[in-house]
């Protein structure tokens, strides 16, 4: 690809007589230059990484793009007015517009949303559909299964548009993208060319981030007005909507779009809607209905929240892409569950053990309202919440399990370069508002390990214990520095331990054996 034929479709300002230069791919870190690379420069957080051209030049970019005004470099330079913008469409670009040849499913939301992305790919596999999947776990291209991170978020714009390309390649028609609000706020996403837009709900959560709900709503409201853009498709272009009528975004987001839109839900005003529901520790049964709907649907999800999660799914697949109500069903069926989702870990004892990723306030409150459905005896919460993320979410949390769980063990969560002391007090003093009592319906315990060993300890036969926020997650960050972590080897680690069995070490944290001042300066 040369250089020039990167710009041939750019949709915003750019120099004249851009060169011819080969170029073999992009890069945004140096460190992950090759001969024959564009590095594209961008500020962001505590790094500008135009400060790094001369690195990137040494391990073989032929071009730069930046915003600064730079001169002198021995190979070509071209500023631009928001490299992080562009780099979507020169991505894209340099892949051939592979979105502009899928039918591309956009879903976002504070919650539910890998939930939804997989319920659809599973619609799309049932339907015959050759789909690929990319998710905040990881992407799926054809029986190919390839990591995108160790945290949570939309990977990286070139990284999509790779992606993309490979699904193309491998002869993939259709593919779900997950998009969080970081990767609408820092353009990742914005050459995906979607034709479903699905949006689970919008609740607290980024607020660090976006400085308000608004500002968070309207980052997650760019895939719907994103519907507009997308260029005519020989496959067609469905440019549908859905939404959701239970969600505090309905009425803004039901003014807000300007293509085909439906909405679904747990009440009958919904245009498709869940009647007869059940719930169980084995999962969840209800029938989808509509105006010309209705149909059984059966899966293995548990709660509330995934009769909803499934509702999107239905929607999008059978009213935006034609598929059959009773093939879209079996698609929902053979979704046997979801790493780091209501993930139970069972080694015998006599009660249930499960890790879920729950990390917002809304998140955690429908988690603890499935686990009150799915047992008789106590529910026991185990969760942190985030350094140097939204502060005001670490109340709400504490206040939410102190009014809907029994006991509630305290816990780190990437408490990154702040005090895990400071934060647990401040989660500490939302579950005394709630009526909590320090060692007697909830506690403090530092190193998560610890924390989940204490939880065991305390249940007793028919209990359930949740341990939320870290899901599928494998690692944890003290200070500045990833430590290898994954719950569900912790809960059976620690459940072997209490068992008597041979099982799985516990991963190691600083917290085990440091005290915090040693962690935050390493």
């Amino acid at each position: 690809m040369l250089l020039k034929n990167l710009f041939v479709d750019f949709p915003f300002t750019c120099p004249e007589n851009i060169p011819d230069v080969e170029l073999t791919g992009i890069a945004i870190d140096s460190r992950a230059v090759k001969p024959g690379h564009l590095f594209v420069a961008m500020r962001g957080g505590t790094v500008d990484r135009h400060d790094y051209i001369p690195k990137a030049i040494e391990n073989g970019a032929v071009a730069i793009v930046g915003d600064r005004d730079l001169s002198g470099l021995s190979v070509p330079y071209i500023r631009l007015e928001n490299p992080r913008q562009a780099l979507t469409f020169l991505a894209a670009a340099f892949y051939n517009w592979p979105a502009r040849k899928l039918t591309v499913i956009g879903v976002t939301g504070t919650d539910g949303k890998t939930t939804t992305s997989n319920l659809i790919h599973k619609i799309l596999i049932a339907a015959g559909i050759k789909a690929g999947m990319i998710s905040t776990v990881n992407a799926v291209i054809g029986d190919e299964v390839l990591d995108t991170g160790f945290h949570v978020t939309t990977p990286d714009a070139h990284d999509v548009q790779r992606y993309l390309a490979k699904m193309v390649d491998s002869g993939l028609t259709h593919v779900v993208l997950e998009t969080t609000s970081h990767g609408w706020a820092q353009h990742r996403v914005d050459a995906c060319e979607f034709d479903i837009a699905v949006v689970t709900n919008i609740t607290h959560e980024h607020f660090d981030e976006h400085g308000s709900y608004e500002n968070y709503r309207a980052a997650k409201a760019r895939l719907f007005s994103s519907l507009e853009r997308t260029k005519v498709k020989p496959q067609g272009n469905p440019r549908l909507g859905v939404i959701n009528h239970d969600d505090h975004s309905f009425e803004f987001l039901n003014e807000f779009i300007k293509t085909k839109k439906l909405n679904y839900g747990l009440g009958d005003s919904a245009d498709v809607r869940a009647v007869d529901a059940s719930y169980s520790s084995s999962g969840i049964e209800f029938t989808a209905a509509s105006k010309y709907l209705r149909v059984g649907i059966k899966s293995s999800l548990v709660g509330a929240y995934n009769v909803s999660n499934c509702l999107a799914a239905l929607t999008a697949t059978i009213y935006g892409l034609g598929i059959d109500p009773e093939i879209a069903a079996s698609g929902i069926a053979s979704l046997d569950g979801i790493p780091g989702r209501m993930e139970q870990i069972d080694l015998g004892q006599n009660f249930i053990a499960i890790v879920d990723f729950a990390h917002t306030p809304n998140a955690l409150k429908v988690t603890l309202e499935a686990g009150r459905k799915m047992t008789k005896g106590r529910v026991i919460s185990i969760f942190g919440s985030a350094g140097l993320r939204d502060k005001e979410k670490r109340r709400m949390m504490a206040e939410t399990s102190a009014e809907l769980a029994d006991l509630t063990v305290l816990t780190a969560e990437d408490p990154r370069t702040e005090s895990l002391e400071g934060i647990l007090e401040e989660m500490a003093a939302g579950a005394r508002s709630r009526g909590g009592r320090e060692g007697v319906t909830f506690w403090r315990i530092a190193d998560r390990g610890e924390a989940i060993r204490l939880a065991i300890r305390l249940a007793r036969e028919g209990d359930i214990i949740l341990s939320c926020g870290k899901g599928h997650e494998q690692s944890m960050c003290f200070g500045k520095t990833e430590y290898l972590w994954d719950d569900r080897t912790a809960m059976r680690a620690a459940l072997s331990e209490f068992l008597g069995v041979d099982g799985e070490k516990m991963p190691y944290l600083p917290s085990q054996d440091k005290t915090e001042a040693e962690w935050l300066t390493g």
